[in-house]
């Protein structure tokens, strides 16, 4: 598949995965405009995390469910930062790991430890359904969390299942400091200088859109993205778009909802038509 995106222009909103979806598209040649949704940032008070970590070491979890990769990372740092690790790593060891899509396998990965369980759909929903197939009465479970998405239905999901939930959330979203590359991404497309945007979660869909409106960018957004063929990940991206009036017109095939399968889905359909944003 080498090159097989030179001259194409593609806009890419990936925040936790950035530097390395940039990487797999410029090894096919692709010329990556980056616009990251948010900044992540450390979360402001370490003490819950720190004490969250604590008592994992002290007695570990029976379950943990891990759903971002970038939550265990922030995580890491903290353990490290205490001096922690290897006590912690051999807590993980013993429990039984749920993920939330690959993207936290990817992270259980680096600490040679690997999960039990993955969940077909990357979504909470997708969770409380591989969770409910099991007993977990009087289990102690952790959960790590992630920011601005209402986790309640979830909690209740598991406590109902008969679970302790212990809740750590590592990180926060800085919305405010990415809102003027959003806008420089919109124009963008709008001015026909982006051959494909690729969207890899429903909240880059919902963010767009947001910060569209909260500037009156709704009608340039709109034009731009009628103008450029939008690739989606998988169905949660696709249903969020259609829930906008949008369409995806590049999808991977067989059901393969990762970075790569949409990469090859990219240079596939655009290798139909000449790159036209580059020549502008």
């Amino acid at each position: 598949m080498a090159d097989r995106l030179t001259g194409y222009r593609i806009l890419i909103l990936e925040t936790r995965e950035e530097a390395q979806f940039s990487r797999m598209l410029a090894e096919q040649g692709a010329e990556v405009i980056q616009c990251p949704m948010f900044v992540i940032r450390d979360a402001p008070d370490p003490v819950p995390i720190e004490a969250w970590i604590a008592r994992f070491i002290e007695r570990p979890f029976d379950d943990l469910v891990l759903m971002t990769g970038e939550g265990l990372r922030r995580i890491m740092k903290i353990v490290r930062r205490l001096g922690v690790e290897p006590q912690f790593v051999a807590a993980l060891a013993e429990a039984r790991k749920f993920a939330r899509g690959p993207k936290p396998v990817r992270a259980l990965r680096e600490l040679s430890l690997e999960a039990q369980e993955i969940t077909e759909k990357p979504t909470s929903d997708g969770i409380a359904e591989m969770l409910g197939k099991h007993d977990l009465k009087g289990r102690r479970l952790g959960l790590q969390l992630y920011p601005d998405r209402d986790h309640a239905k979830l909690l209740a999901a598991i406590t109902a299942l008969g679970a302790e939930v212990d809740t750590v959330l590592p990180y926060i979203y800085d919305p405010q400091a990415a809102e003027g590359s959003i806008i420089t991404a919109i124009e963008e497309m709008a001015a026909g200088r982006v051959d494909a945007i690729a969207l890899t979660s429903s909240g880059q869909v919902r963010r767009l859109m947001d910060t569209a409106k909260a500037h009156k960018y709704e009608d340039r957004l709109r034009d731009g993205l009628m103008r450029t063929p939008i690739a989606s990940v998988g169905p949660v991206v696709s249903d969020e778009l259609g829930g906008y009036g949008l369409t995806a017109s590049i999808y991977p095939d067989n059901d393969a909802f990762f970075m790569r399968p949409l990469i090859s889905a990219m240079a596939k359909e655009l290798a139909k038509s000449a790159p036209r944003a580059a020549a502008r």
